[in-house]
């Protein structure tokens, strides 16, 4: 399969042949040393983030590669009134590959459109983050044995959270049983669920008790503050779930606790120290991952 010059926008793009090839590519990618020498990669953050910026910016410095870019709008022409086109345009004559996050919808396929140069989705607005995908796949993988025939429980914001858009979507393909618990106002879009059910079985609750034992993996993420318009609205959500050793008692002894991070509240700090939790080596696992990533779009795999 060759991947050089290909867009990373959304999963979507990808066949699940496509998912394995990449995934099976990982482990031999983080052995390669300066591969990338002399390739430059623009790092475009309009969004904080602190795993997915700075895991791609050693993904490149340990293949031999340089970066280019900025963490903060501010710091950029867009404070005098600058597009997202025309940033686009003028960056893409200075990098070979462009990673952007930025807040708006849609943001990262303008921006492949207007490129020459790969661009990839490091997470725009609520919709997509496909390599936050790809490296939880591989976590799963790499503690699993396996991605088939898993019962995977996704915990909070599900109606914002772009992480668990793009791994439901991907793990349709895998046989997946997936269990949905968020609070009723933060339920899975209608849209996105009605596509998940034609390929795996699906099942909604807002109990995380409910469905505790059926669970090989637990996917928690954090309910966005930032997503709400009023913060009354939050504040009614706040702190919905929480869990801690009690939780894992009803658990299945080999359940994996999966987070993208950050977490605020939702995983007790006491969970951290046991072999059910994995959501650090998850983070970790996003350098490997992104170093595939880059090597297959530029050409170099």
């Amino acid at each position: 399969m060759n991947f050089s010059g290909k867009d990373i926008i959304a999963i979507e793009d990808f066949s699940k042949e496509e998912i394995v090839y990449i995934l099976n590519k990982v482990d031999e990618i983080k052995e390669k040393k300066n591969i990338l020498n002399g390739k430059l990669m623009a790092s475009l953050f309009f969004e904080p983030s602190t795993r997915t910026r700075l895991s791609f910016e050693a993904a490149m410095k340990k293949l031999g590669g340089h970066v280019i870019g900025f963490s903060d709008w501010k710091d950029s022409s867009v404070m005098k009134g600058e597009d997202l086109i025309d940033t686009i345009k003028v960056v893409d004559g200075y990098a070979d590959v462009i990673v952007i996050r930025h807040p708006q919808e849609g943001s990262a396929k303008i921006a492949a459109e207007v490129a020459n140069n790969p661009v990839i989705n490091g997470g725009d607005g609520t919709n997509q983050h496909p390599t936050q995908t790809f490296l939880d796949l591989y976590t799963i993988l790499k503690t699993k044995g396996t991605l088939e025939n898993l019962n995977i429980g996704f915990l909070g914001d599900l109606k914002y959270g772009r992480t668990v858009h793009s791994l439901t979507y991907a793990l349709k393909d895998f046989n997946t049983k997936m269990f949905f618990i968020s609070p009723e106002s933060l339920k899975m879009p209608t849209e996105l669920i009605n596509k998940i059910k034609k390929y795996s079985e699906c099942y909604e609750c807002t109990d995380i008790f409910d469905v505790v034992d059926k669970l090989d993996i637990l996917y928690a993420t954090r309910i966005q503050k930032e997503r709400f318009m009023f913060e009354d609205d939050f504040k009614r959500v706040q702190g919905t779930y929480k869990l801690d050793e009690e939780f894992l008692k009803k658990a299945r002894k080999d359940i994996k606790i999966m987070h993208p991070l950050p977490r605020v509240g939702e995983i007790k700090h006491e969970l951290d120290f046991s072999e059910n939790a994995i959501y650090f080596q998850q983070a970790h696992n996003g350098v490997p991952v992104r170093m595939a990533l880059l090597s297959l779009v530029l050409g170099k795999a």
